[in-house]
């Protein structure tokens, strides 16, 4: 009786494992696909011949995004955009979060269902475009910070840590003086340090992957976001195909280059940055947001 549970355990326990390995193969393999396209050839990407491995290896599809440096000076725009877009971003919500998690805040369920309705209706592309232009700000990266200084979603998780806190601390710092921004600065935040680190990583990688907003609102090519360089990139590579008749899955005469190659080039380009820093805030980050979502 005991073999036979012990039998069925193990079989159960295998197809769990193969379960999971199935599974962790078909999330890795788009991002695998897409590595072997960037090092293949435009003559093997053409043909289909690249599956997981890279076929007629090369760089070329890097070097046609590095060859006239703006990929570089994208990057540098990205980075800027991504540090101070994210620290404006943690500030205004660390200061919206705090006071609306303090129960003797006057009118504050009125300013709950006030920001809440904001989740459900937003102004809209049109009024924030004329409201941009009147404030005088079009083709400076405030067009991109100001309007996106709070998510509504991440506010709320925090509220929601810090409502968790225990009570007695704030109590402890008021009896020894210490007025609301000195218990912030010193005991809030100090012991707030896993929702920081979670929300830092949501709005960085948002900033990171700004795409819509500097399309409309920076006109200026030498402050163009990395993204929007690699977007160019690739379409001049299909605008030289079709303008020497290869088609839009063919490969440019003489460069070993096809939008696809160029596309995967530039996928690894834009998210290895993300992926090397995410192993060490993941800690901090699944903590983070199950602490903030449970409290409360």
């Amino acid at each position: 009786m005991i073999e036979q549970r012990n039998l069925g355990s193990r079989a159960f326990h295998g197809v769990i494992v193969i379960f999971l390995g199935l599974t962790g193969f078909l999330t890795l393999f788009p991002f695998i696909h897409v590595i072997a396209t960037s090092f293949s050839g435009g003559r093997a990407i053409a043909s289909g011949e690249v599956f997981l491995w890279p076929v007629d290896w090369t760089l070329q599809g890097f070097r046609n995004l590095i060859e006239d440096g703006q990929l570089f000076v994208g990057m540098r725009n990205t980075v800027v955009i991504t540090l101070i877009g994210t620290c404006f971003n943690l500030i205004a919500t660390i200061l919206a979060a705090y006071p609306l998690s303090r129960r003797r805040l006057r009118g504050r369920e009125g300013l709950l269902m006030a920001i809440t309705f904001t989740m459900v209706f937003s102004g809209g592309l049109i009024p924030n475009f004329i409201l941009i232009k009147t404030l005088g700000i079009m083709n400076s990266y405030w067009a991109l910070w100001l309007p996106s200084l709070i998510s509504t979603y991440n506010m709320f998780v925090m509220k929601t840590f810090f409502e968790g806190l225990p009570g007695e601390l704030e109590e402890s710092a008021s009896i020894d003086g210490a007025n609301d921004l000195v218990t912030l600065a010193r005991i809030i935040l100090p012991l707030s340090l896993p929702i920081l680190a979670a929300l830092g990583l949501f709005y960085a990688v948002y900033w990171w992957n700004a795409y819509f907003n500097v399309l409309i609102y920076i006109t200026s090519s030498s402050k163009l976001s990395l993204m929007m360089v690699l977007y160019q990139k690739i379409n001049n590579v299909s605008e030289a195909l079709l303008s020497t008749g290869g088609g839009s899955e063919g490969a440019v005469s003489g460069q070993n280059l096809t939008p696809e190659g160029i596309r995967a080039a530039a996928i690894v380009t834009a998210t290895a940055p993300i992926l090397i820093v995410y192993p060490f805030l993941q800690r901090h980050f699944v903590k983070g947001v199950l602490i903030g979502s449970i409290k409360g």
